[in-house]
C-alpha cells in the first residue's frame, strides 16, 4: 500500500488514477530572434537589420554571400547562421495537400475586364510576381493604376506601395479611377505609398523597405508596384562589359521582391521596357529587357501591345498553371472595358 506525505494510506482507486511523475511531454520549438543565432552579437544584428534581415525567415532564405556582404562575417559563421535558422523553422518537404491548403490563401486582384481576368485565372495573384512588358503607350502603367484602385475596392483596408522610377504615377488618374469604382478618392490616395526611385540602388533599397512597412509599422500592404523595373538598370549599365554586374543586381532585386511576395502573401506587379531584336526577320521583334533573369523570376509574364481602333492586346507569355492566350480590351476613364 502506498502512503502520501502525511503518512496516510492511499486507497487503491486513487493509486490507479495517479499520473506518473516522468510522463513525456511534447516539446515545442521556441521562437528565436536574429540575436539568438550563433555568432550574432548586437552589432552584427544591427547591421543585418539595417539592410533588411529582420527575422529568422529572411536569414533562412539568404545565401552566405549576402550575409557576408551585409555584416562582414566569415563564410563559416554565415553558413552556421543559415543552418540554425532553417532548423528552427523546420524547413523541409511538405505534402501536396499541405501546399494546396496554402494555395487556398492566395487572393486575386481583378483588372476590371472579364476577358483579362479569365486570361490570368480571375485576376493578378498574390504571393507572385506578375510582369507586364510592352512598348510605350501599351497600357502597362494604366494597369498599375487600376490595380492600385481595385485592390482597395476588394479590400477597403488594403494598402499599396508604388515605386516610381520614371515619374509616371499620376494622382489625378487615381481620382478618376476611384470615382469610376464608387470609392472615396481621398481615402484611396491616402492608402497608396509612393516613392520616387532616382537610381537602381535607391530602387532596390525601397523594395527592401517594404518588409519594414509591414512588420514595423503594421501596414496592410497587399500590392507592390514597380514602374518600371529595368529603366535605371538599363540607363546605368551600358555596354557588354557591364552586363554581368547588371544582371546580378537585377537578380537580387527580383529575389527580394519574390521573398516579400511569398512571405507576406501580397501581389507584386512590375512593368518592363522592351527592345527590338535586329536579327528577327519574321514575326514580332519585340523583346523584354532583363533577359532570362527577369523571365525566370517572374511568375506570370504578359506582353501588352496596341490593337485596332485604340484597343489594347494582352498576351499571356508564361504561367505555371494557365495556357498561353490573349485578350482584347479598351483603357477608359473608369478602367478597363471588354470589347
Amino acid at each position: 500500500m502506498k502512503k502520501n506525505k502525511n503518512n496516510e494510506t492511499i486507497p487503491e482507486v486513487e493509486q490507479q488514477m495517479e499520473i506518473p511523475e516522468e510522463q513525456p511531454k511534447e516539446l515545442k520549438k521556441e521562437q528565436i530572434g536574429i540575436i539568438d543565432l550563433p555568432g550574432v552579437g548586437a552589432a552584427t544584428a544591427e547591421k543585418l537589420e539595417t539592410v533588411g534581415y529582420r527575422d529568422i525567415m529572411s536569414i533562412a532564405v539568404a545565401t552566405p554571400g549576402e550575409l557576408i556582404d551585409a555584416s562582414g562575417m566569415s563564410q563559416a559563421s554565415a553558413k552556421k547562421m543559415i543552418a540554425t535558422a532553417r532548423t528552427s523553422l523546420d524547413m523541409g518537404f511538405e505534402s501536396g495537400i499541405d501546399l494546396l491548403k496554402k494555395r487556398e490563401l492566395v487572393e486575386r486582384i481583378p483588372t476590371g475586364s472579364k476577358a483579362f481576368n479569365d486570361l490570368v485565372g480571375g485576376g493578378f495573384e498574390t504571393a507572385a510576381i506578375t510582369e507586364c512588358f510592352g512598348e510605350f503607350g501599351s497600357g502597362k502603367t494604366q494597369i498599375g493604376h487600376i490595380l492600385a484602385v481595385n485592390v482597395q475596392k476588394q479590400n477597403p483596408d488594403a494598402m499599396v506601395v508604388y515605386i516610381d522610377t520614371e515619374n509616371t504615377f499620376r494622382p489625378e488618374r487615381i481620382i478618376e479611377l476611384a470615382k469610376g469604382a464608387s470609392l472615396d478618392p481621398d481615402k484611396v490616395l491616402s492608402n497608396i505609398k509612393i516613392a520616387r526611385a532616382y537610381n537602381s540602388d535607391h530602387q532596390m533599397l525601397l523594395a527592401e523597405k517594404v518588409e519594414s512597412l509591414i512588420k514595423d509599422q503594421g501596414l496592410n500592404i497587399r500590392l507592390v508596384i514597380v514602374d518600371s523595373l529595368t529603366a535605371h538598370f538599363r540607363a546605368e549599365f551600358i555596354g557588354r562589359g557591364t552586363l554581368a554586374e547588371r544582371q546580378q543586381k537585377l537578380n537580387r532585386h527580383m529575389r527580394d521582391l519574390s521573398r516579400v511576395a511569398s512571405t507576406n502573401n501580397l501581389c507584386v506587379y512590375v512593368t518592363n521596357q522592351v527592345m527590338a531584336k535586329p536579327d528577327t526577320f519574321f514575326g514580332d521583334p519585340t523583346q523584354a529587357i532583363g533577359g532570362h533573369i527577369v523571365a525566370h523570376a517572374s511568375t506570370f509574364r504578359l506582353y501588352l501591345r496596341k490593337g485596332k481602333k485604340g484597343s489594347r492586346v494582352a498576351k499571356l507569355i508564361d504561367s505555371p498553371s494557365f495556357p498561353e492566350g490573349e485578350c482584347n480590351f479598351y483603357v477608359e476613364g473608369a478602367g478597363l472595358k471588354d470589347i
